[in-house]
């Protein structure tokens, strides 16, 4: 069951005049109690009034912050205004809303912080090959990392609950957010739970991805996860530096 008064679906979007109004419009048609959010990162197209149509309550910031910065602003938001989950999906239609309600059951039953939507079967298959190389690389990478495997480091429909929703509102991963998160929810003892879901095709536009910034972007997130790794044990150390200074 989807509880209205605790449950938000959060959707950034940056130039998707094309999709977003469809996007919104099936989410509250599989979801008419929830509230939906979109959160526009500074488009130069239509995008606002074409969510604002479709009946999606919008948060339009003031400049392109990035994919971080603008998932980071609508959990703030969410957090300030005391929802315990939030539910994230792409504003380009990849990801179904008829799953929402998969992510939100693993996560009530699993106790865990964070649930994600992962491509499983036909879905993984179908999805480009630079897609397919970057995802088994992130793979190799996390699984030592995180101590488990993971399935889609790159996924975006993810659901959280509250206890992820204030951390993530507080400081969360702006250039790589999906794989960087997962670090985070690591170092922080907190736990995910995968839930196999298909994946579309984008309603409109294409994607930027090619063999050559798949290998620029693996190589980039590499040095951003490590950097991250090394900030929050920084922090660690400094608390811990603190509390035996205050004893």
């Amino acid at each position: 069951m989807v509880n209205s008064g605790r449950t938000l679906i959060l959707i950034p979007a940056f130039n998707e005049e094309a999709a977003i109004g469809a996007v919104v419009r099936e989410a509250r048609g599989h979801l008419p109690d929830l509230p939906v959010l979109v959160v526009d990162d500074g488009s130069a197209d239509g995008t606002v009034a074409a969510a604002r149509a479709a009946g999606a309550r919008v948060l339009s910031l003031p400049c392109h912050l990035g994919l971080g910065g603008c998932v980071q602003a609508g959990y703030k938001l969410a957090f300030e205004l005391g929802y315990e989950e939030v539910v994230r999906i792409d504003g380009d239609g990849q990801h179904d809303p008829r799953y929402i309600p998969q992510l939100l059951e693993a996560l009530r039953r699993t106790g865990c912080e964070m649930a994600i939507g992962v491509r499983a079967g036909a879905a993984a298959r179908g999805s480009t090959l630079a897609r397919r190389i970057g995802i088994q690389c992130f793979r190799l990478l996390l699984r030592p990392i995180l101590g488990r495997p993971v399935t889609d480091p790159t996924s975006g429909f993810v659901a959280v609950n509250r206890r992820a929703l204030e951390v993530f509102a507080r400081s969360f991963p702006l250039e790589y957010p999906e794989i960087e998160t997962l670090v985070v929810l690591q170092r922080r003892r907190f736990r995910f739970v995968e839930v196999p879901v298909p994946a579309r095709p984008r309603m409109a536009g294409q994607s930027t991805i090619t063999p050559l910034r798949s290998v620029y972007y693996v190589v980039h997130v590499l040095l951003g996860v490590f950097v991250n790794i090394l900030r929050l044990d920084a922090r660690r150390a400094a608390r811990a530096v603190g509390e035996r200074l205050d004893d």
